[in-house]
């Protein structure tokens, strides 16, 4: 099933989970700053962040940015903090004619719909060819160590079948995989805020994160994979 976005009716939700990440990184660059590496080493010139969110991709170019970054989300409430230029618009139906983005990035974010399929074919219809596609997503058994009390829900793309979805519609990919603790949640309030920003109940979350050990080293684990239109 997908996970029914919040990002209107609760943003604070999103933007705890942003913090929460940022702040207990260990020693690592960010997902969004790898894929911002991977697009100046390609050097695009017009590049589609399908889902960004308030511009956590956008944050990790260089200001300013050696190519045009298109922002496009569903959540008014995101995009209002977004940095221009930016689209509201849904990932099934893309208001661009075919051929015109360079590159694509898609973080995290087609666990969402309920036909990522859909999603992939839009995303290859609106790159030039030889134009790339950069997707992540998580894997079925992210945060290992926050089992005792909290656990992935199942959704329409995970990490374990993402590879062989893009595939399907490009042909060919890449894939890079993560399986590291890359976080550590240094006491229970941090433990709390991590199991809010994936959707635990604020009602719940406090007394589940005093049930955990802290500090909490937690395992994440994904999958980021590329795709070329040929």
């Amino acid at each position: 099933m997908a996970l029914t976005p919040d990002y209107d009716s609760d943003p604070e939700r999103f933007r705890l989970a942003s913090r929460v990440t940022r702040k207990y990184l260990i020693g690592a660059r960010s997902l969004h700053d790898h894929i911002a590496a991977k697009l100046l080493h390609g050097a695009p010139s017009l590049v589609l962040d399908i889902g960004c969110g308030e511009g956590a991709l956008s944050d990790a170019l260089p200001d300013p940015p050696p190519f045009r970054l298109v922002g496009l989300d569903a959540s008014a409430a995101l995009l209002r903090a977004h940095p221009t230029p930016r689209v509201r618009a849904d990932a099934l139906r893309l208001p661009f004619r075919d051929g015109t983005f360079d590159a694509a990035v898609a973080v995290n974010m087609l666990y969402h719909l309920d036909d990522p399929g859909l999603a992939l074919r839009e995303a290859r219809r609106v790159l030039a060819p030889g134009g790339v596609l950069l997707v992540t997503a998580i894997c079925r058994t992210d945060s290992p160590e926050l089992s005792p009390v909290w656990r992935p829900e199942p959704t329409t793309f995970d990490a374990e079948e993402a590879p062989a979805r893009v595939c399907e519609v490009f042909g060919e990919v890449e894939v890079e995989r993560w399986d590291a603790p890359l976080i550590t949640l240094p006491d229970h309030d941090a433990v709390r805020d991590y199991l809010i920003a994936r959707h635990m109940p604020r009602s719940q979350a406090a007394e589940a994160a005093r049930r955990l050990r802290t500090p909490l080293p937690v395992t994440k684990r994904g999958s980021l994979v590329l795709a070329r239109r040929s």
